[in-house]
């Protein structure tokens, strides 16, 4: 049976459709998770300090540019700055960072005791009830701090009903997008960033290799994400994602709707992270459960060769998009493509991670930005061969003043994806 193309996308629900979906709900099927122990008790936490240092290196972006202030609703962005973790809702909670380094929470009156739990620095919270405008309360705190004569900056994503109903409150306002500011700061990770994320790297690849070794023939997607996602919860991480892809659906990035098991000779593709107090891994491994043929050996030594020529091209310096236009070109030059046609590279080369699994900027054709230390990088050039089969290798970068290092080593062969 042919499978369809559609594309699921990558998340950490447990829901829906059999086959490429990655449930968090665990099965006892190949594995004794007891076994493996928590990894995480070494870990240091972001300190309110480094957060006032965010707030200033933003405050200083803001002046730089020209910006009375930033507005910002629940999100990393929101816990990045200000440690709060907060969901969004119709109910506005966010914050308000003005460029004097001055800031409040506005939150529902309900909420106040809960947000203020989580504050460890800072003690101004505006309270709306559910008959007011929040709205009133964000225009009344800039037009206190003499920030609303300046171009407002809007995180870049505050969702639309918020900016209206900010602009409704004073017409007066004139916003600007705040990535500048905020990309200004998220996208250099300090080194207490860079441990967490090294921290979710090291648990994913421990949990690679315990589900690993306990793959069957005729398991299922749903069994073999339940062992990746027990492995990871033991060893101290969240799970993110665990996306299983085999034979025919490896070919499809993100899968298909279609059943599937595990068959002698099939291609096994597995793209798996996890959280770490904020922050992300992600990584991707492909192999053949049993013997590989020639076609998917050549196939997986090409997508590795790829790997390594985007780790030879990410130096300090470089734009982001030639990263992924020399990995395409040596694709196009073995007949892949052309572009990001089928079969070959079918998407970017990789995405910025942080305490998002995607994050800004990307390594795409176009993207300008050039690479400085601090950046953090998913490495994950993949062929797809629709109708047949698909190889991804994944693994996260950072980048440091004498260039590229990687969080996870690159998976050895297609026989010994974990060495």
């Amino acid at each position: 049976m042919r499978f369809s193309k559609r594309t699921l996308i990558k998340a950490a629900s447990a829901t829906a459709l059999t086959g490429a979906l990655f449930p968090l709900a665990a099965c006892s099927k190949g594995t004794s998770p007891m076994e493996l122990k928590d990894m995480t008790g070494d870990v240091s936490l972001i300190t309110p300090q480094e957060r006032l240092s965010r707030i200033e290196k933003a405050q200083a972006l803001m002046s730089r540019q020209g910006v009375g202030a930033l507005i910002i609703e629940a999100g990393t962005t929101l816990t990045y700055f200000t440690g709060i973790q907060w969901w969004r809702s119709e109910r506005f909670t966010g914050a308000v960072l003005c460029a004097d380094g001055s800031f409040c929470i506005v939150t529902p009156f309900f909420e106040e005791p809960s947000i203020r739990e989580q504050m460890t620095f800072g003690d101004d919270v505006r309270t709306w009830h559910e008959h007011e405008s929040p709205f009133e309360l964000v225009s009344g705190y800039l037009a206190e701090k003499n920030a609303r004569d300046a171009p407002v900056a809007v995180e870049e994503t505050v969702r639309h009903f918020i900016i209206d109903g900010v602009s409704h409150a004073d017409p007066h306002l004139q916003f600007v997008s705040g990535a500048p500011v905020v990309r200004g700061c998220r996208m250099h990770k300090s080194p207490a960033e860079l441990a967490l994320m090294q921290k979710a790297n090291d648990i994913t690849i421990a949990a690679y290799k315990h589900t690993y070794d306990r793959i069957e023939a005729g398991m299922t997607p749903r069994d073999v994400s339940a062992i990746m996602n027990d492995a990871t919860r033991n060893l101290g991480g969240r799970p993110s994602f665990a996306l299983c892809l085999f034979g025919e659906a490896s070919a499809y990035p993100h899968g298909s709707s279609q059943p599937q098991s595990i068959k002698e000779g099939e291609v096994v593709l597995m793209d798996c992270g996890c959280n770490v107090h904020g922050y992300e891994s992600d990584i991707s491994r492909t192999w053949v459960h049993g013997e590989a043929s020639t076609q998917q050996r050549d196939v997986w030594n090409t997508v590795k060769r790829g790997q390594v020529l985007a780790l030879e091209t990410a130096q300090l310096g470089v734009r982001a998009g030639a990263v992924d236009d020399a990995v395409r070109a040596y694709y196009e030059s073995l007949g892949y493509g052309p572009g990001y046609a089928a079969p070959g590279l079918t998407h970017r080369l990789g995405h910025g991670i942080g305490m998002d699994g995607h994050e800004p900027v990307n390594f795409v054709q176009g993207e300008e930005t050039a690479l400085a230390p601090g950046m953090c990088f998913s490495n994950e050039p993949g062929i797809y061969i629709p109708g047949s089969f698909g190889i991804r290798l994944e693994d996260c970068l950072y980048m440091t003043e004498n260039g590229p290092k990687l969080f996870s080593a690159l998976s050895k062969s297609i026989d010994a994806p974990f060495g």
